[in-house]
């Protein structure tokens, strides 16, 4: 066998000789491993670091008699070492939907800012108030109970959302400290969050149309609009509904402005001069409620917006803040800047 190896290798050496074929290694031949004629080469500078998303999490799961509903969330996490502040984004959708996954372009800065992000669904009408607060204030407590795991610094979670999305960020930042709101898993962890940021959010449920015309007036003093549906629930049997003005206590016990007593975390508020939805007379007056109590806070007036149009996906904006919150819940680790003390060839998938 050892005679047949030996001439067989000796007939492959006569023949490449032969043919003029020479076998050389890519570093003898003076190009780089892969390279042929006609290939293209590039040459890039690592600058950017990684940001992984995990979808699908389930952080809260409601129990009623006959069914369970699992409430998710989806994180983005940029690949550093060292404890990074997070901030959870609430959706809008007029209290019928909770579409999670949007606002990618402002989730997406901050996670290259070195945010840990999430971004969470909640339960929404026919459920009542207060279970989308308390969804809210579950979301809250995951991240924490999971801190360790996920790379946050439990001391600095901040919260962001638009529209009824910006009613629940206001509710979970004037109901920090409160006792009682806290319902479901991972009850041994504060729901208290560091910083608020509201975009043309809700902060009285009496008052949404306030300015807006006399038809305005009409739809939501109806028991059919949703905030009422919210806070009295659907006409059922012998129950006709009831509007939202009908209850006031019960309207500002739902309400963040109910709620403002100065123990508040810093605020950070916007609304579009142009909002025919939900009127800036909301904002206006939660600021008016949180500097008078003492409460760090900032209110932005965007000339011309309206209610969720594309004013609200510019860079001015997501940088304005993305910066506040680099400012309120910092130091933070930009990936770039990771990228540029830990940039290596090797690489990881």
């Amino acid at each position: 066998m050892r005679k047949i190896s030996t001439r067989c290798a000796a007939l492959a050496a006569s023949l490449a000789l032969a043919g003029g074929v020479t076998a050389v290694s890519a570093a003898e031949s003076g190009h780089p491993m892969g390279w042929t004629e006609g290939a293209e080469m590039m040459r890039v500078t690592v600058t950017d670091g990684q940001i992984d998303t995990i979808s699908g999490i389930v952080y809260h799961q409601v129990k009623s008699l006959r069914a369970a509903r699992q409430l998710r969330m989806t994180l983005m996490i940029p690949r550093t070492k060292e404890k990074k502040p997070a901030v959870v984004y609430f959706p809008g959708g007029g209290f019928t939907s909770a579409d999670h996954e949007k606002f990618t372009e402002m989730r997406y800065a901050l996670a290259r800012a070195g945010f840990v992000v999430a971004a969470a669904e909640y339960r929404t009408v026919p459920n009542r108030f207060p279970a989308l607060l308390e969804d809210g204030k579950a979301a809250v407590r995951y991240l924490r109970a999971h801190a360790d795991e996920l790379g946050i610094d439990p001391d600095r979670i901040g919260v962001l959302g638009d529209s009824a999305g910006g009613y629940l960020v206001e509710m979970l930042g004037a109901t920090s400290g409160e006792k009682g709101w806290d319902k479901g898993d991972f009850l041994e962890e504060s729901s208290d969050v560091s910083a608020v940021v509201s975009f043309y959010g809700i902060s009285d449920l009496m008052t949404i149309g306030e300015g807006l015309g006399e038809a305005d007036a009409k739809v939501h003093a109806s028991p059919a609009v949703t905030e009422a549906l919210l806070v009295h629930g659907a006409a059922f049997r012998d129950f006709p509904g009831m509007s939202i003005l009908a209850d006031k206590e019960k309207a500002m016990a739902a309400s963040p402005l109910g709620h403002v007593d100065g123990k508040e975390p810093p605020f950070f508020l916007w609304h579009g001069t142009d909002d025919k939805l939900v009127s800036p007379m909301q904002s206006a007056h939660m600021f008016e409620a949180l500097r008078k109590a003492g409460t760090d806070v900032r209110y932005r007036l965007v000339e011309g917006a309206g209610h969720g149009d594309l004013v609200w996906y510019q860079e001015p904006v997501i940088r304005e803040v993305t910066a506040w919150f680099t400012e309120k819940l910092g130091p933070v680790t930009p990936v770039e800047k990771r990228a540029e003390k830990t940039a290596d060839k090797a690489g990881t998938l």
